[in-house]
């Protein structure tokens, strides 16, 4: 059968070279459809849990705005008690309940029938706000208004306990949708003798969800536990329609429902008013009530980024198969040319594998907080006061540099909130391309400082912890110092203190650094920690804090944590809690490694050495029986990092050494690469063009950037006027030549 088919094309090139061209465009439409596909799944998987972060925000401040109302009510309980004999004095209640806070536009109290005799059967002094004037009055009896009828009432009366109403129109006092907040009043022998209430606009409350949005055309609306609407986008938004078909899917039992990946969520498949596509995500609030917090998302903002990547793949798609018709015309013309072309082919499919192979690699992957090695401990810990937290801090590991921020934003509620956001997202941002923290501080002050017209400020501090030697780079921008812990003791790390950030866009940040020794452990904490209150309204203070680090210096990151949070909590002695507390204890703990493979090669800054490097690395390859398409990867990545070192560390004129030091344990293989030639980040160079020529491209860039394809990591470090530039490939049976 094959004999015949190799004679058939033998002797009919041209339709040879038609199969061989349907073949390879079917073989790159399959390519680019499993990319798409699987591409799409991780941006559906982000999304839900973008959409569930912004649920969990909404939820806080929905909470903080309910929060707010009920303590309002609380805050004047005492003053009704105290005049509870007087019927008249509780106009004056009612209206100092209602001026307290500007998004309550009603308040007062409904008392049992026939508390008061001399007053009625019904007794209401209510104040509410209505045409811009206030009015206090007594409600009961105004266009036949009985409030012992009214939800909030009975709910209020029958529960016992705070209760939220559903949402009506009041047309009596502000002519708007409102949900009142009811707090039964007890007399002395645990009778409930009335109801306190307050009103709060619902159309505040809608206006308030939808000031910041996912995306442009996304929104935000609330429903009670039963579907009911409470609070919607404004009206000028246009999403009115959208609202009435989400409400209707979401409370249609046959309507087709899933959870999402972390089951925090109901998702829903949507479709709006003038046809696009979307989904709701949805879920109820904890505690009471249970409103549901409803956020809509449309599929043609979600994935304009990733359908703009699909029509560029299929650009470079149509680029190749042109190429490739191209090589089949000269085939077809001459027949003696099919196995040169064949070989071109076969090299044009095997650079087009390594560049799938270098695209896949440099996928985004799902940001992960926990950190899994042997060589750190990090345990971060953030208690939020009653109010939405304005503290922050992150972690991550990328080139064997651990990344840690931690910062405080001045004031309290919602836009601290906001702003530690904006900080939080601009430092993942930034560190994810920058390793210096002086540079990373500026460019989160710059962003941060503009348009900074509430005068806000953010205290932080920035390092970066090599793993590998210790070495800490760090840049603080006005925060509390941190604390070094060790058997010794503790102390304080000799920092700079610098402007907080968005004072002044100008203002510049010096950098420091030092090294960590292994059993050292850097404590990071607000002040929040220091400035923690007592009943007696004495401060918790520095020199607590650092007696209690004194005795944690071999203890893990985690017992340190809970020992200074154990601390804090026997000195406040149960008062309240004003400010937010939040820790970040990094302890630095490198194992003496056990190594089965340890090689060194020296070579001089000449190319012409590279071929003793290539055997000195075939005989790491060899020994750690590596299979050899893996071997390939390292040898090729190995080389282009040392004629890098060969083309930037030393001058033409200038002779100098290359050491090459090779170790293997268990897990991975790694190059450690030093000269002593110029300082030079290899790390920090720009990924090559491929899109020009040969001729045209920088020096060094193709290289680099092949080896960060090649490689699992890549880490630089300059060290007592050395370049420590470290190359680590993981090594696991799949790497491992079983034949």
């Amino acid at each position: 059968m094959f004999k015949r088919l190799k004679t058939y094309f033998s002797s009919h090139p041209g339709i040879l070279g038609v199969v061989i061209f349907l073949l390879a465009a079917a073989l790159l439409e399959i390519i680019t459809a499993a990319q798409y596909y699987y591409t799409k799944d991780l941006f559906e998987s982000a999304l839900e849990k973008h959409a569930e972060t912004e649920m969990v925000f909404k939820a806080i401040l929905t909470k903080s705005t309910l929060s707010t109302t009920e303590k309002t009510i609380y805050n004047h309980i005492w003053d009704m008690k105290r005049n509870i004999n007087e019927p008249d004095s509780m106009f004056n209640v009612a209206l100092w309940m209602m001026k307290s806070e500007a998004d309550i536009i009603g308040g007062g109290i409904a008392f049992t029938p026939n508390r008061f005799p001399e007053k009625g059967r019904l007794y209401e002094p209510w104040a509410y706000e209505k045409d811009d004037s206030v009015y206090v009055g007594q409600m009961a009896g105004q266009k036949g208004h009985d409030y012992t009828k009214r939800d909030f009432y009975r709910g209020t009366v029958e529960s016992d306990t705070c209760y939220w109403s559903d949402p009506y129109l009041d047309s009596i006092s502000s002519g708007q949708y409102v949900t009142t907040c009811g707090l039964p009043i007890h007399d002395s022998k645990g009778e409930i003798v009335g109801v306190m209430g307050v009103d709060l606009s619902l159309k505040w409350l809608g206006d308030t969800l939808n000031a910041r949005h996912i995306y442009p055309s996304s929104f935000v609306f609330l429903l009670t536990e039963d579907g009911k609407l409470i609070a919607e986008p404004p009206a000028e938004q246009g999403h009115t329609e959208d609202v009435r078909r989400a409400i209707k899917l979401i409370n249609d039992s046959a309507t087709v429902k899933h959870e999402s990946e972390s089951r925090r969520c109901n998702v829903i498949e949507f479709t709006s008013a003038t046809g696009k596509e979307g989904d709701i995500f949805y879920a109820n609030l904890r505690g009471k009530p249970h409103w549901q917090v409803v956020i809509v998302c449309f599929d043609n903002e979600v994935y304009s980024e990733l359908k703009q990547m699909r029509f560029n793949v299929w650009i470079m798609m149509l680029l190749g198969l042109g190429l490739l018709a191209f090589i089949v015309h000269l085939f077809m013309r001459n027949a003696r040319q099919l196995t040169d072309t064949n070989r071109a082919k076969a090299r044009i499919d095997s650079e087009l594998r390594i560049a799938q192979n270098i695209q896949q690699e440099l996928l985004p992957i799902a940001h992960n907080n926990e950190i899994s090695r042997n060589d750190i401990d990090v345990k971060g810990l953030l208690q939020a006061a009653r109010e939405v937290g304005g503290d922050l801090f992150d972690h991550f590991v990328r080139d064997e540099k651990l990344f840690f921020c931690i910062g405080d934003v001045s004031g309290k509620g919602v836009p601290s909130a906001l702003l530690m956001a904006v900080v939080h997202s601009l430092f993942r941002t930034v560190a994810a391309r920058e390793n210096n923290p002086r540079t990373i501080m500026r460019a989160i002050n710059i962003y941060s400082s503009e348009g900074n017209k509430s005068c806000m400020f953010v205290t932080m501090f920035i390092g970066i912890l090599d793993l590998p030697t210790g070495r800490l780079r760090y840049c603080n921008a006005g925060h509390d110092v941190p604390f070094i812990i060790n058997a010794d003791g503790c102390r304080q790390l000799t920092v700079d203190a610098n402007l907080p950030l968005g004072v002044m866009a100008d203002c510049d940040y010096s950098a420091q650094e030092c090294y960590l020794q292994p059993g050292d452990t850097l404590f990071l904490y607000t002040d929040g920690v220091t400035e923690a209150r007592a009943l007696d309204n004495t401060l918790f203070g520095l020199e607590r804090l650092e007696h209690v680090l004194a005795f944690c210096g071999n203890q893990s990151a985690q017992e340190v944590t809970d020992n200074v949070v154990k601390a804090v909590q026997q000195f406040a002695q149960g008062a309240e809690q004003n400010d937010d507390i939040t820790m970040l204890t990094i302890a630095y703990t490198p194992q003496q490694e056990s190594y089965r493979l340890d090689s060194e090669l020296t070579l001089k800054n000449r190319v012409s050495e590279v071929t003793a490097l290539g055997e000195f690395i075939k005989d790491v390859n060899d020994r750690l029986n590596i299979d050899s398409s893996t071997a390939h990867d390292i040898k090729l990545a190995v080389e282009e990092a040392v004629v890098n070192v060969i083309d930037y560390a030393y001058p033409d004129d200038v002779e100098g050494t290359i050491n090459i030091h090779a170790l293997a344990d268990d897990d991975s293989l790694r190059f450690i690469i030093t000269d002593s030639g110029a300082a030079f980040d290899p790390t920090e160079a720009l990924k090559a063009d491929t899109t020009l020529a040969l001729e045209d491209r920088p020096i060094g860039g193709l290289g680099i950037f092949l080896v960060r394809q090649l490689m699992d990591a890549i880490n630089y470090e300059r060290i007592d006027g050395k370049n420590l530039l470290t190359l680590i490939k993981k090594i696991d049976n799949k790497h491992i030549n079983n034949e």
